[in-house]
């Protein structure tokens, strides 16, 4: 984790990569860590073209889209970059596994209501698909037989539906669907927001703010930090706050619960997972409200995305999933 004053001085995301690169290699010599003994690398996917799930060999087009920004900014475009750096010094292979630009979604579901706006599939992929994956294990079933559905909740809140394998619907993270989260806006009513961006005169980064980075908790309560405002909401004595943590809380079940409709309310499981779900008081309130849905209920706290991108690689290595190669649009 990096200081985000470290980071302020970075006018863009590339320009942290010689940063980034020099604290993990200061990390692996404090550790005793010989990155030559290290057979294969792997890094967090980041913004590339829509992308079936799976693994990913790191090749020269894959870089240059990631330099280039060309699908946008996110630090997760740093990861192909670093393993690939530190991979090529030993002559080894590196590796990213399910992007955030995953896309199974089903035809019906990228029709948004104009022909202008296109639905674009980013989210939580490595971790949603490696949640549905443990949950497959904890029912006894295999993934591909299930009709799962996944709430990452975390700064940012995706839930998706995984029908027989594949997360066929979910909800941008990042362009403002879905449930608020502790910074992000969610589903603000269009017209509303349009109204009053335009009466006060925003430009696209101040309007973007509103949705991304200080809008949801953070925008009612002045904090992102989720910790401290459970510890109000269980005190009870603050009405704002309860407010705001019940609001969040229903509108995360409400889109968990609209997705069971389409599979006809055929739910074989419901994870909860992410930072937030550490939160037992927090968790309780969903489960209470869609427990009708199914009795299997797991909730898996945190992010478990480093041991999910190891298992990728072995996987791959077997030959029980696809090694794919990447090529640029």
């Amino acid at each position: 984790r990096h200081d985000k004053k470290d980071l302020e001085v970075f006018p863009n995301i590339l320009d942290q990569l010689e940063f980034r690169s020099k604290a993990i290699g200061a990390f692996l010599r404090d550790n005793s860590i010989r990155t030559s003994d290290i057979d294969h690398f792997i890094g967090r996917g980041g913004l590339l073209k829509p992308l079936e799930s799976g693994l990913y060999m790191v090749n020269e087009e894959m870089i240059g889209d990631l330099r280039s920004a060309k699908y946008g900014e996110h630090s997760s475009n740093l990861g192909a970059l670093i393993a690939q750096r530190i991979a090529s010094k030993y002559g080894k292979k590196a590796y990213i596994l399910d992007p955030v630009c995953v896309d199974e979604l089903e035809p019906l579901v990228r029709i948004t209501g104009h022909p202008e706006i296109h639905k674009v599939s980013a989210f939580h992929a490595l971790n949603q698909k490696s949640v549905a994956r443990r949950a497959s294990t904890d029912i006894g079933r295999r993934y591909e037989d299930l009709n799962l559905i996944v709430a990452h909740l975390g700064s940012g809140i995706s839930v998706g539906l995984h029908k027989k394998g594949k997360i066929v619907d979910v909800n941008n993270a990042i362009a403002g669907e879905g449930p608020f989260s502790p910074e992000r806006s969610g589903g603000l009513p269009a017209g509303t927001f349009l109204k009053y961006a335009f009466e006060n005169k925003l430009d696209f980064q101040d309007a973007l703010k509103m949705l991304y980075g200080q809008g949801g908790m953070f925008a009612y309560l002045g904090t992102n930090d989720f910790q401290e405002v459970m510890e109000n909401y269980v005190k009870g004595n603050n009405k704002k706050v309860n407010l705001v943590i019940d609001a969040m809380a229903y509108k995360i079940s409400k889109s968990i619960a609209a997705l069971a409709a389409p599979v006809a309310g055929e739910v074989d499981g419901i994870a909860i997972t992410g930072g937030l779900a550490y939160s037992k008081t927090f968790t309780s309130i969903i489960r209470s409200s869609i427990k009708f849905l199914t009795s299997n209920i797991f909730i898996y706290p945190g992010e478990d995305e480093l041991q999910a991108m190891a298992d990728g690689v072995v996987l791959g290595l077997n030959g029980e999933i696809e090694i794919h190669e990447y090529t640029s649009e």
